[in-house]
């Protein structure tokens, strides 16, 4: 394997082998907590622009499990482990990390003292880095400060629509806006007995409404959700004429439609173990997360939204109820894959709500 290094945009730099693709490239740094799923984590369109760190050192041991797949690619820049498993052992394998990542051009790094790097990014937050091939450690570069990726959604949603019909006769018509939507999360839907129809980013709201469905769901998706103005636009168009689920960017979008603002975190939340808890009924839920970016709890204040989630650890927004407008959002993902699947009763309140609404 070749020698590589990441270099960070303060001038770190960390030293490790190159696997997958053999080529530089820069993007944000950011880290996982989380101990499985790293199949779902490389085809998550939420890491687009980014480079994901693991925390868990042992990485590719159960192989490549294409129905494991939440995308149909890689959208990550980079991926950063510890030791990268060359002879993974499942029944279910059909194939192994490093040809996974070389088909889809994305470069791997391994070796890196991954528990250093992920203290770093904890204590001075979310920074920008580059891969860089060579045998001596590259000069800082403050050019990586300036790095930012744009049209994240415009570049993971899909460009057609595209119908998903459950077993026997629906019980719901569900419109799915895809942001950069995870597999699962219309899965999930169509296995609750729902029609999905999944709809890409840019779809007017009249084109949506003109379809009647019984509710809509904003997908997941990467980036700055203050970046997507036109989809906020539709997003506010739907308010109160269809009973609406927000998740992770679609529940950010929601809370910017209803009036609010969000923030950037320090390092964000990603990993499988995010204590979450319901305000109503005081039950604190095991949570699967990735994003960046928060709603902020004061600026919904007068815009009809009741927050109804928050973040144990940081008191951050986790979960908004519109009860005016039919709609609720959550930060988190309630579909969990891979994690655990305590919220996986907010796909019951949703088609609930649109069988009242009916």
């Amino acid at each position: 394997m070749r020698k590589a290094y990441l270099l960070l945009e303060n001038g770190r730099v960390f030293e490790g082998k190159l696997f997958g693709a053999e080529h530089e490239v820069t993007g944000e740094v950011v880290f996982s907590t989380s101990m499985t799923g790293y199949l779902e984590s490389l085809t998550d369109p939420s890491y687009y622009g980014q480079m994901l760190v693991q925390t868990f050192p042992l990485i590719g041991n159960y192989g490549v499990i294409p129905s494991d797949f939440e995308s149909e690619k890689i959208h990550m820049k980079a991926y950063i482990v510890r030791e990268w498993c060359q002879e993974p052992s499942n029944f279910r394998c059909e194939g192994v990390l490093d040809a996974f990542l070389k088909a889809n051009d994305i470069p791997g790094l391994c070796g890196i003292d991954t528990r250093a790097l992920t203290k770093l990014l904890r204590e001075a937050g979310t920074m920008n880095g580059r891969i860089v091939i060579s045998d001596e450690p590259p000069a800082p570069d403050p050019s990586l400060a300036d790095y930012r990726f744009t049209d994240a959604v415009k570049n993971t949603s899909c460009t057609e629509v595209e119908v998903l019909e459950p077993e026997g006769k629906p019980v719901c018509n569900v419109a799915l806006i895809d942001y950069g939507a995870k597999k699962s999360i219309a899965d999930t839907l169509v296995k609750r007995g729902c029609r999905v129809t999944v709809y890409p980013q840019d779809t007017k709201a009249e084109t949506i409404l003109a379809s009647f469905p019984d509710g809509v769901m904003l997908s997941n998706g990467p980036g700055d959700p203050q970046d997507n103005t036109a989809c906020i636009a539709e997003i506010r168009r739907l308010f109160g004429r269809v009973p609406m689920f927000g998740i992770c960017l679609g529940h950010q979008m929601m809370a910017l439609a209803a009036g609010g603002r969000t923030v950037k975190l320090k390092f964000g939340h990603r990993g499988a173990n995010q204590p979450v808890k319901d305000v109503v009924t005081g039950r604190v839920y095991i949570t699967s997360q990735n994003h960046s970016y928060a709603v902020d709890i004061d600026s919904l204040k007068g815009a009809g939204a009741v927050v109804r989630y928050i973040n144990v650890n940081d008191g951050t927004c986790e979960g908004v109820d519109y009860a005016d407008s039919n709609a609720f959002s959550m930060q988190y993902h309630p579909e969990a894959h891979g994690g655990p699947q305590d919220c996986l009763e907010a796909f019951d309140r949703f088609i609930e709500m649109m069988k009242e609404a009916d």
